[in-house]
């Protein structure tokens, strides 16, 4: 039998998003200030207690002061802001037909900097959460106490680029485009160091991009508004990479990717085959969160070019639907997946977040719970 993992990522994990419950929702519309941080506040009090009783051993904030998992992050960097009478159209797919996200758009509109570390604040109130929490309980492990460990998710460097391409960089600023990603790595260096000096030890970087170039409708409208499409998963590699040149000693970074989730509905499709060799190979992250819950995402058999030493968690169990998965169904992927890579490489989770934007997807919190405890037994059934 395989041991539990005392670091992460962990054999039973989740990807970071969580439905915001009925009250926060209300407390957005009617609160600001000191009164919405005090309702999000005690919302996060509440789900870090959840996550702990469904027998996880990470725990996020469940990104409930976010309106968007990756907007909120990126408007906060020196440097870029909303393009105020601009949006981007993305559509979205589900069963019942398409949907359209349409974000403000964004803007690079000076050099790119860090000014402040950001989700500082978040952190740190997720950080002495889970430490009230888990208080009683014996045993610590590495960033956390009782078996808790707080993981911060953000928003790689591609989504800066990737929304909004050569036309939302300003080319005053950076007339030589090298500078663009010099500066972006560079702010996103300093970022995991501020929070790695804040006690951060498990840290995620969530990418779309990674997820969407294995598309061909997406590269083919990449290459139409003048992107190199059939290379830029090697551009964002380097950039990430150059992201965690100097990350903190003892700090767990992964990487979420996925192809859309959007109130239940994805934008692309696509196996891991257009990336596999130099993602798995080239990207130094300890771990990659993969969406496996249909046939979107293809076969396991990228996998087969994952190194020894890096983790994979099999994103097997929805959260786009509230039905839950067969527990032996599960066993049997996760068996399927290990003919190409190690089983001791291989843990669970949901395939991405339950509720990427303040909408949340089409499900309750009692089956986003049932799920989450679902993948906490049929990993101590598959790992011990």
């Amino acid at each position: 039998m395989i041991p539990l993992r005392t670091s992460p990522p962990f054999r039973a994990d989740h990807v970071g998003s969580l439905l915001r419950p009925p009250a926060l929702l209300r407390a957005r519309q009617t609160l600001t200030g000191d009164e919405l941080r005090a309702a999000e506040d005690a919302a996060i009090r509440d789900v870090v207690r959840k996550q702990r009783d469904a027998g996880l051993q990470s725990a996020t904030d469940g990104e409930f002061r976010r309106a968007s998992w990756h907007m909120d992050f990126i408007y906060r960097l020196g440097g870029v802001g909303q393009a105020a009478d601009e949006h981007i159209t993305v559509r979205f797919h589900n069963a019942r037909g398409d949907i359209e996200f349409t974000p403000a758009a964004l803007r690079v509109h000076d050099r790119i900097r860090l000014n402040e570390p950001i989700f500082a604040d978040d952190f740190a109130f997720l950080r002495d959460t889970v430490r009230e929490t888990a208080g009683d309980t014996a045993g610590d492990t590495a960033g956390g106490s009782g078996g808790l460990v707080p993981k911060l998710t953000i928003p790689s460097p591609s989504m800066v680029h990737y929304r909004g391409g050569p036309a939302a960089i300003d080319p005053k600023v950076y007339p030589d485009i090298e500078e663009f990603w010099r500066d972006l790595s560079a702010a996103y260096a300093e970022q995991v160091r501020r929070i790695g000096a804040l006690g951060c030890t498990y840290l995620q970087f969530d990418d779309t991009s990674l997820a969407y170039l294995n598309d061909p409708a997406q590269r083919a409208e990449l290459a139409g508004r003048g992107d190199d499409a059939e290379h830029m998963h090697l551009r964002y590699i380097k950039q990430i990479n150059a992201a965690l040149a100097a990350k903190p000693a003892g700090m767990t970074i992964t990487t979420h990717m996925c192809r859309g989730n959007f109130r239940s509905s994805w934008a692309a499709s696509g196996g891991y085959d257009f990336v596999a060799e130099a993602l798995f190979n080239e990207l130094k992250v300890d771990g990659f969160f993969l969406e496996y819950d249909d046939e979107r995402s293809g076969g396991f058999e990228p996998l087969r070019f994952v190194p020894p030493g890096k983790m994979v968690v099999l994103g097997l169990v929805t959260t786009k639907r509230g039905e839950l998965e067969s527990k032996d169904t599960l066993k049997r992927r996760i068996d399927e997946a290990a003919k190409f890579v190690d089983l001791d490489q291989l843990c669970l989770s949901p395939q991405c977040g339950f509720s990427s934007t303040v909408e949340g997807n089409e499900l309750t919190e009692a089956q986003q719970f049932a799920k989450l405890a679902l993948i906490v037994e049929t990993a101590q059934e598959v790992w011990g």
